[in-house]
């Protein structure tokens, strides 16, 4: 992103909740003018933030939400691709539906969000930043399994990230990740066992908590201002500690 961080548009995606919803919030927060998108749920995000319904697995949606993001808002030059889903199961068991969603939504949405927002920061001349979320598990194997499908798609995000960035430096377009660990986010789950999977996970991170969403918005605002200029195709680990020790048992 160049320029005044205030003056600048920011699209999320996946801002119907937990990380999402942070940032959008922040970003309007800090001046921003902000396009928020999800499936479906954007109630309550608050005055003055654009929600647009888009599925990020399909092409024509997201290409027309960044089209309207740019009639309304002006080009997307702060992009967020963080809309994403978790399917658990054992390589041998887990359905062939579930792993083929996860990596559509996690790594083929983030793909086309990238693409598209790319594609209109190249065709007005502005450069601007782009930001994924990634995991833990594209680098780490967690202890408690069961990881394969989600694992694969940030590792192919992670890997994403790298490559793009290459590519458009030229332009003045940057490109990162950010690399949030366990998170007080709906992704942990809503089922009689997340209070003791939330326990099972603090009990592990150093500084003794989980995350919170506005910890992660942080770090991606900072991934978008004229302070990580000099940033690009790197990773923002936002995790507690977590990655830094010699064993994760989450």
């Amino acid at each position: 992103m160049t320029g005044d961080t205030a003056a600048a548009t920011a699209l999320v995606t996946g801002a119907g909740s937990g990380i999402g919803a942070a940032v959008a919030r922040a970003a309007a927060r800090a001046g921003m003018r902000v396009a928020a998108l999800d499936v479906a749920g954007l109630d309550g995000l608050g005055d003055g933030i654009l929600a647009l319904e888009a599925d990020v697995c399909d092409e024509g949606a997201v290409a027309g939400a960044i089209a309207r993001c740019r009639e309304r808002l002006g080009v997307p030059t702060a992009v967020l691709a963080n809309a994403g889903v978790e399917r658990n199961g054992p390589a041998h068991a887990i359905p062939l539906e579930e792993w083929e969603r996860t990596l559509q939504v996690n790594l083929t949405g983030a793909f086309l969000t990238a693409r598209h927002a790319i594609r209109a920061m190249l065709d007005a001349g502005t450069g601007g930043s782009v930001v994924c979320t990634s995991s833990p598990a594209a680098f780490v194997g967690f202890a408690g399994g069961g990881n394969a499908a989600y694992a694969a798609s940030k590792g192919g995000v992670s890997a994403l990230v790298r490559s793009i960035a290459l590519d458009y430096a030229g332009a003045g377009i940057r490109v990162n990740a950010v690399v949030p660990g366990a998170t007080d986010t709906p992704l942990l789950g809503a089922d009689a066992e997340r209070p003791a999977r939330v326990e099972r996970a603090r009990e592990q991170i150093p500084l003794g908590r989980l995350g919170r969403p506005d910890d992660v918005a942080d770090a991606v605002l900072w991934l978008w201002s004229d302070a990580a200029s000099y940033v690009t195709g790197s990773h923002l680990v936002v995790d507690g500690g977590l990655m830094a020790k010699s064993a994760n048992t989450f």
